[in-house]
């Protein structure tokens, strides 16, 4: 209450003082004006009656200009006239100014000096007098006395007073105003708000559920709500972990959590930062008219890393392709985020658009991409790109080495097939670094990595990196096989490293995840809640009994017609589901500026619209392909409102895509079908895997997945909700983060560095 009487004390003193000082300016305003007009009524009245008294003044005729004076004396404001001789001696007065003039005023004999009229306020009979004096006879070469008129001042400072009233009055009926407005104010848009806000965090030390309160969004709490609602995911994230932790210890279980992570990160690196180079970046900045929008690009890499860095903190390096990437970067090309809670470092690189042509769509995905997926798409090598991929490698290269200039055996992951030459750039030059180079993609035999024509310098530069990690065993096979035949180096089969010029590489699977129990960690509670299945058709525009789902970047490897192609036979075998199963596909353009991904996007667009014209009805259709990326927050409720989940596949490293749907139903329900080709069938087994090039078999999973009793349904998600939990990215990056301290670098080496 002290502080609110305060801020209104001081409300009501500024109004006062900008009141009283306009009030002031005015009243001298008015005081100036009001002295000027009785001036110059004063000077106009004199020159008229100079003309009739004039001929009388030299001729002694006293008594007429007596009767002058009275008759002149009596005007509106008028006190009186008075007529001097040269010698400022009275000879005519108004009668009742007789006695209060003993002597002329100082003015007559001035005014007759200088033969000008001069004028001055004055007291007389304690009354404020304007005093006007005249010299007569000028116009005749000499002086021969003055004429003088007195005008009653007083309604000047009647005026004067009404506006100092006037002014009282505004500031006391304003002061009124603004102390019940305030009090009010302060009452419901702050004192409320500050109550809310205060039984939100008395809830949330009491430990009872807080997840539904409504913070305040008022303007002016919006940063303090920004940071109490990030506050409170925090906390609330710390208080599960911390749960969890706890009913594991008991027994006797360890699952990773951001919190362990960053432990575990802190105590293997000695406090040291991670640095993670990747082409793709994990915020991107994108104009959107004179706004600029802030987005999650779409893949698996940035989905599995970016709770990594979230929790354990560092520096990510990558290519900055947003049109309006570099108005948000500093002189450094730094940017902390995410953007609403920011948590690490995005140092971006550029490259101009002849290097990105080459670099990234050429090398790297129509040669290096279909290289490695058997998905019947030749690759293509030309000199000019692997030129480009050189020198791309070599500018992230000078970019890694300027973030880790200053830190002593820095750790370094460096991310899939876009950096095959960074490892061994980077060990060149810093030798006591730790480099890990993780391929997300498959690994293909030596005898499809040999269509290479630079699979020498490849391997060359990617044994440059103390550790190199694939998804699974069997593509550390395939790469020791390919490296084995195509360099010559010492190939350690029981430790499955490679000794090649005095440097040691190991190999190892570590299949990455996604965070757990939620892969969207960036989606508030609130975000969370489950959308109502009526509510999402009717956003589509369509009625249907069955929703499947697949989200995917658009790629030609991903099966996406194989699908369309299973779902159209599912309603041919059983044509009572038509009508009744409808199939969602959130696709993301992708590499666009290749030929192959425009070929295929086409293909895409001309298969879902035949197969739709084929059994849609009037309010139905088998298919919806919703053309453009889509957040976390969109995806999330196709997810958690799917029967089934399609992931097929025809080559995959891992994708994350099923695990992001295993991990987004906490509800256990849904089914999984997974393609047998992807890494993640390793893991997920209890997933219905499937052949995508059988389309019978594909179509059958549909039906089975649709008549799949919820109790099985329940089992298989619980058991593969369980392989998540135990293997999270969390669990990823702790392992490799383990296995990469745990190298030892010759002294020597290290020495360089330093």
């Amino acid at each position: 209450m002290r502080i609110t009487f305060r801020f209104i004390g001081s409300l009501v003193v500024v109004v006062a003082a900008v009141a009283f000082f306009a009030a002031f300016l005015q009243v001298r305003q008015e005081k100036t004006k009001q002295q000027d007009e009785l001036e110059r009524r004063s000077r106009l009245l004199a020159e008229s009656l100079e003309e009739a008294m004039e001929p009388h003044l030299g001729k002694g005729s006293s008594k007429t200009l007596e009767r002058l004076v009275e008759k002149f004396g009596n005007r509106e404001r008028l006190a009186g006239v008075a007529i001097y001789d040269l010698n400022a001696n009275p000879l005519a007065v108004t009668s009742h100014l007789t006695t209060a003039l003993p002597t002329a005023p100082l003015v007559v004999r001035e005014s007759m000096e200088k033969k000008i009229d001069v004028s001055q306020f004055g007291r007389i009979n304690n009354k404020q007098m304007h005093i006007y004096s005249l010299p007569l006879g000028i116009e005749k070469g000499r002086t021969s006395g003055a004429l003088v008129l007195f005008h009653d001042a007083a309604y000047i400072q009647a005026q004067l007073g009404s506006i100092w009233r006037r002014t009282f009055w505004r500031v006391l009926i304003q002061t009124i105003l603004i102390s019940l407005v305030t009090l009010l104010l302060v009452r419901f848009a702050v004192g409320g708000p500050i109550a809310q806000m205060a039984e939100w965090m008395k809830q949330l030390r009491l430990g009872t559920d807080s997840e539904s309160f409504k913070l305040p969004k008022e303007d002016l709490f919006a940063p303090m709500t920004r940071e109490v609602a990030t506050f409170a995911k925090h906390l609330h994230q710390a208080k599960i972990a911390v749960e969890e932790e706890a009913r594991l210890r008991q027994s006797a279980e360890a699952v990773w959590t951001p919190d362990r992570l960053k432990e575990h990160i802190r105590s293997k690196l000695d406090g040291k930062p991670l640095f993670v180079v990747s082409n793709r970046e994990p915020y991107m900045h994108l104009k959107q008219g004179r706004a600029t929008q802030v987005i999650v690009p779409a893949g698996g890499m940035v989905t599995a890393l970016d709770p990594v860095l979230r929790a354990c903190g560092g520096t990510w390096i990558a290519h900055g392709a947003g049109d309006a990437d570099w108005d948000a970067v500093d002189e450094q090309n730094r940017i902390k985020v995410p953007p609403d809670d920011p948590l690490y470092t995005l140092r971006r690189v550029a490259l101009t658009k002849e290097e990105e042509d080459g670099y990234y769509y050429g090398f790297s995905n129509e040669g290096i991409w279909p290289l490695c997926h058997i998905a019947h798409t030749r690759p293509i090598f030309r000199p000019e790109d692997w030129q480009a991929y050189q020198k791309a490698n070599q500018k992230f290269a000078e970019a890694v080495l300027e973030e880790i200039a200053q830190v002593d055996e820095p750790c370094v992951l460096v991310q899939d097939y876009h950096f095959a030459l960074l490892p061994r750039l980077l060990k060149e030059k810093r030798p006591d670094a730790r480099v890990a180079l993780f391929w997300h993609i498959p690994w293909p035999n030596p005898e499809s990595f040999g269509i290479c024509p630079w699979q020498r310098e490849l391997l060359y530069g990617m044994l440059g990196a103390d550790l190199v990690g694939f998804q699974t065993q069997f593509y550390c096979n395939n790469f020791l096989d390919t490296v084995d035949r195509a360099l010559e180096s010492r190939i350690d089969w029981e430790r499955f490293a490679v000794q090649k010029e005095n440097h040691a590489t190991l190999i190892k699977p570590f299949p990455i995840s996604v965070a757990f129990p939620s892969a969207f960690g960036d989606i508030g509670s609130e975000d969370k809640a489950k959308m109502d299945r009526a509510a999402l058709l009717k956003e589509l525009g369509i009625k249907t009994r069955y929703l499947g789902v697949g989200v995917e970047r658009m790629d030609y490897t991903k099966g996406i017609l194989e699908r369309f192609r299973a779902i159209e036979r599912f309603l041919e075998k059983c044509p009572n589901y038509q009508s009744e199963f409808t199939f969602v596909l959130l696709g993301a353009p992708s590499r666009t500026h290749i030929k192959r991904y425009n070929e295929f996007m086409a293909e895409v667009e001309t298969e879902a619209d035949r197969v739709n014209w084929k059994f849609k009805t009037k309010d139905w259709k088998p298919i919806v392909f919703l053309k453009k990326h889509h957040s976390h927050r969109e995806i999330l409720p196709f997810y958690q409102n799917a029967d089934a989940c399609l992931v097929t596949s025809l080559h995959d490293g891992m994708n994350l895509v099923a695990k992001e749907f295993v991990a987004s139903r906490e509800d256990e329900g849904g089914v999984l079908i997974l393609s047998r080709f992807a890494g993640a069938s390793r893991e997920l087994r209890d997933a219905l895997l499937v052949n995508p090039y059988d389309v019978d078999q594909m179509s059958e999973a549909i039906r089975h997945a649709l008549e799949m009793d919820s109790q099985e349904k329940a089992s298989r998600m619980r058991r593969m909700r369980e392989t998540l939990k135990e293997n999270n990215i969390y669990c990823w990056a702790g392992n490799l983060i383990t296995e990469l301290a745990q190298i030892r670098l010759p002294q020597s080496l290290a020495a360089k560095g330093g």
